[in-house]
């Protein structure tokens, strides 16, 4: 079975959503973002404070790069 290229990390909000995805082959970080309401969405790449792109390092056995949901918990 093929890996899933992006995985949801985290998701937050039910009308107003919010996710962040994580691409498993380059670690880059996106954020989501849409809204029921206005029916708008929009995705742009994760920053940290220095302006750079957050990038999850990715191991051999990371559920991450194995393309599998994190627990949430």
């Amino acid at each position: 079975m093929a890996q899933d290229r992006f995985v949801e990390v985290y998701s937050q909000g039910v009308t107003n959503v919010r996710k962040i995805i994580v691409d498993t082959q380059t670690g880059v970080n996106y954020l989501l973002m849409s809204s029921n309401m206005t029916g708008g969405s929009g995705i742009t790449v994760l920053v940290d404070v220095e302006g750079k792109p957050v990038v999850t390092p990715l191991g051999e056995n990371d559920p991450v790069a194995l393309g599998q949901l994190l627990d949430r918990e």
